[in-house]
């Protein structure tokens, strides 16, 4: 019977080291998206801010040159 439920123990430790790794690499999947998608809408709001704020910056002009 000691022998049943030390079996027993042992497999429900090592199926739960399993799980453990999934729940991990699902945690992991997770926080990849919520980075990309945050990266993607900080991106492309960025490059809409820069865009406006190059449109509105002066080209220069160029020096009128001296004929010597």
């Amino acid at each position: 019977m000691l022998s049943l439920y030390t079996n027993l123990m042992i497999r429900l430790r090592s199926e739960e080291k399993g799980a453990t790794a999934v729940e991990y690499g699902i945690m992991v999947a997770l926080i990849a998206v919520v980075i990309i998608v945050a990266v993607t809408l900080l991106g492309n709001n960025l490059s809409s801010m820069f865009n406006g704020v190059a449109g509105k910056v002066p080209v220069p002009t160029t020096a009128p040159t001296t004929g010597s």
